[in-house]
């Protein structure tokens, strides 16, 4: 099985930028399909992106259409997620997950997940 850990949260100033990492271990990361999530506490923990195995598919919540940018690199066993123009509402904990065949955006239909990266967007 594959073990997650993600990277690159942090502090940031509402309209900036920051990347957050993915890194994959343990398994074939082109086996799976990869979701960025976040959560805030107190409420469900929302699909932020999603990325095919090949990277050829990806798809975006309106959220973060425009602003957010996932892809990833299967020969460094790693995907990213560029944020840009953040806002105070994007802050949360972003979590990324894996999952064996395509596009879902429920959480609980992804098999794999790291411990999640705080991202803070101060106004």
């Amino acid at each position: 099985q594959v073990q997650l850990v993600e990277s690159g949260g942090g502090l940031v100033q509402a309209g900036g930028s920051l990347r957050l990492s993915c890194a994959a271990s343990g398994g074939t990361f082109s086996d799976y399909a990869m979701g960025w999530f976040r959560q805030v506490p107190g409420k469900e923990r929302d699909w932020v992106a999603y990325i095919s195995w090949s990277g050829s598919s990806t798809y975006y919540a309106d959220s973060v259409k425009g602003r957010f940018t996932i892809s990833r690199d299967n020969a460094k066993n790693t995907m990213y997620l560029q944020m840009n123009s953040l806002k105070p509402e994007d802050t949360a904990v972003y979590y990324c997950a894996a999952r064996y065949s395509g596009f879902d955006p429920r959480s609980t239909n992804y098999n794999y997940w790291g411990q999640g990266t705080q991202v803070t967007v101060s106004s």
